[in-house]
């Protein structure tokens, strides 16, 4: 199945434009789990298991899972191996090297491990976004105007009168053959993502920075999905992951997913 046909479906069985974040930090789970090496594994199952008809798709970031070694690739794919086949994963790892470097981290990310998209970093050029749009099943998610404080320092530098950003924007375009590429845009910048979504109008948007970012719920809704309210994955991480301390952080998990895709529909149902 052709990657957008995969988020499509899952956005439409899960009435749902939610994508939970799996930043699992070992320090930040309830205590009665413990740190065993099974702790984080067994935290991000219920998890899955609390909110998995809730949301369209699930990030995990790497960075929490290569900090802990070997074990770290395991309870990936063991993380994976718990979500339901019909919703999306995203290997977020921002890669971007030369071709045959990138042709490897793809391989591993795709192959190894099995996630459906990755987030890669365009600086490098195409030779190291194309490995991760070869096959229609996968999408790249290439990093545009992202939600932290340093994007201002050369996301936004103009390059003929216009940000580089949007340069980025217009490759994207042009390499968007096999319609599997995504954009990567923060929803701490609302006032972009609407002028972004024109540009790119059949793309989807990764949309994170809400919750404890602060980032723009409705705006990102409105002008984030496409034409026909959908398209956009808007992420949270930490205020879901993290809604409980105690016994119950699950059911907590759950509500809160639950609550961010009830605000979600609603603007939807205003606007679309």
């Amino acid at each position: 199945m052709k990657f957008i046909d995969k988020l499509l479906k899952a956005q439409r069985k899960n009435q749902s434009l939610v994508c939970v974040g799996l930043d699992t930090d070992q320090s930040k789970l309830p205590r009665h789990l413990g740190q065993s090496k099974n702790a984080v594994l067994n935290f991000n199952r219920h998890i899955i298991e609390a909110t998995s008809d809730l949301a369209c798709a699930y990030k995990l970031n790497l960075a929490f899972y290569e900090a802990l070694g070997e074990r770290g690739w395991h309870i990936l794919k063991e993380t994976l191996a718990c979500v339901p086949g019909y919703v999306v994963t995203i290997g977020d790892g921002k890669r971007g090297d030369i071709g045959n470097t990138a042709e490897r981290y793809a391989a591993a990310l795709y192959d190894g491990l099995g996630f459906d998209a990755v987030t890669v970093n365009p600086y490098m050029g195409y030779d190291a976004v194309e490995p991760f749009i070869r096959s229609d099943q996968h999408c790249a998610f290439i990093l545009v105007l992202t939600s932290n404080e340093g994007s201002n320092d050369f996301q936004r530098l103009t390059i003929a009168g216009r940000p580089l950003y949007e340069r980025i924007i217009q490759a994207t375009l042009k390499w968007n053959v096999k319609d599997n590429i995504g954009l990567v845009v923060g929803a701490t910048h609302p006032n972009e993502l609407q002028p972004i979504r024109q540009l790119a109008n059949s793309m989807p948007i990764l949309i994170p920075g809400i919750g404890k970012q602060g980032g723009d719920l409705e705006s990102a809704v409105r002008f984030g999905c496409d034409k026909n309210g959908r398209l956009a994955i808007i992420n949270a991480s930490r205020s879901i992951l993290y809604a409980s301390s105690g016994k119950d952080f699950a059911s907590a998990a759950r509500t809160e997913t639950l609550q961010l895709r009830d605000q979600i529909q609603k603007v939807r149902d205003r606007f679309f």
